[in-house]
């Protein structure tokens, strides 16, 4: 993608154009960093939407669409997450198994007892790109129903949404 800017040259007394060329990341220069995020008392939708920019590198600089730039994110507290309204009671997660009849209906309110890592990770999956760089990117997302992580090693930044 190419910038024109129009300069005035003093001694030619015409326009002249210079271009400017937009910075595209590479794979291989992006840095990656590894985020702390504590979900206890977050609303999930607006936690996930965060999630998903970060996961995508929107915060960064040097985002670039095609380029997975984005850093990895770490969520504890998984099961304290909270939803607005009555959505803890009406919201349905539904399955299919492929097969005739094979349709499954889950409560929310179900998933979060079981499974509450599952309810963060579909919520933020949504919000990704449907295609391959979306899949890429979806496994830089650890989840963790309790306050441990086993990502110590990486020095993750606490990150306030």
């Amino acid at each position: 993608m190419m910038r024109f800017k129009f300069v005035q040259d003093n001694t030619l007394s015409n326009l002249q154009m210079i271009m400017t060329k937009t910075f595209l990341a590479k794979k291989e220069e992006v840095q990656r960093e590894w985020c702390l995020i504590d979900a206890e008392d977050k609303v999930l939708g607006r936690m996930a939407s965060r999630i998903a920019m970060i996961l995508q590198g929107k915060t960064k600089p040097i985002y670039t669409p095609h380029v997975d730039t984005g850093d990895f994110v770490i969520v504890i507290n998984a099961e304290k997450v909270k939803l607005t309204g009555n959505k803890i009671n009406n919201k349905v997660y539904y399955t299919h198994s492929g097969y005739s009849g094979g349709l499954k209906k889950y409560p929310v309110k179900t998933w979060l007892d079981k499974h509450p890592d599952r309810v963060i990770k579909l919520a933020v999956k949504r919000m990704l790109p449907k295609t391959r760089l979306g899949r890429v990117m979806i496994k830089k997302l650890k989840v963790y129903s309790g306050p441990d992580h086993p990502h110590d090693a990486q020095k993750p930044k606490v990150m306030e949404i």
